[in-house]
């Protein structure tokens, strides 16, 4: 379905160990990886559940890692969406996430106004995991195709111009 609009990787973290800085800072192996793929992307989307009208523990975590000595976030571009089981989505979760991503050592640009929130998670599926909404199908693919030409715009930001020697002399 989307395969058109972007190439995009899924990363699982379940398998990551609650953030815990390390005195000898040295990274898990799992999160290396994570900041390999990070480091190599256009862009992140970071899909998040609602736990008690906030992101989960695990996803805090991963966070945590990503940000404590290396900083693979900084300036990319990021979008956020999320499921929930109940019609509000993940309102608040995004809300939260999004005030972690711009923290310092975090730093992204965050689309902001471009949210993809799926409520009634439970029924919003079918078997074979797709969305059975067209509409919230097609809301998607207008969020999905507006990240892509923000990605665009940021990139062009990002890439500083190097300064002639000629221009130091003041």
């Amino acid at each position: 379905m989307l395969t058109d609009k972007a190439e995009i990787e899924l990363v699982e973290i379940k398998d990551i160990p609650v953030f815990n800085k390390p005195a000898d800072k040295q990274l898990p192996a799992k999160i290396l990886e994570i900041i390999t793929k990070i480091e190599a992307s256009d862009a992140v989307i970071i899909a998040t559940p609602e736990h008690n009208q906030t992101i989960s523990a695990s996803l805090k975590s991963v966070l945590e890692w990503l940000s404590c000595e290396v900083h693979p976030f900084e300036n990319k571009p990021v979008m956020i969406v999320g499921a929930s089981y109940y019609d509000q989505g993940t309102s608040r979760a995004q809300v939260h996430l999004r005030k972690i991503l711009d923290a310092p050592g975090v730093n992204t640009y965050t689309l902001s106004g471009n949210e993809f929130l799926l409520g009634k998670a439970k029924e919003a599926f079918d078997k074979d995991g797709n969305i059975t909404n067209e509409g919230a199908v097609k809301f998607f693919e207008t969020c999905l195709d507006n990240f892509v030409k923000y990605v665009g715009v940021v990139s062009k930001l990002k890439k500083s111009e190097p300064i002639e020697p000629e221009d130091l002399d003041c």
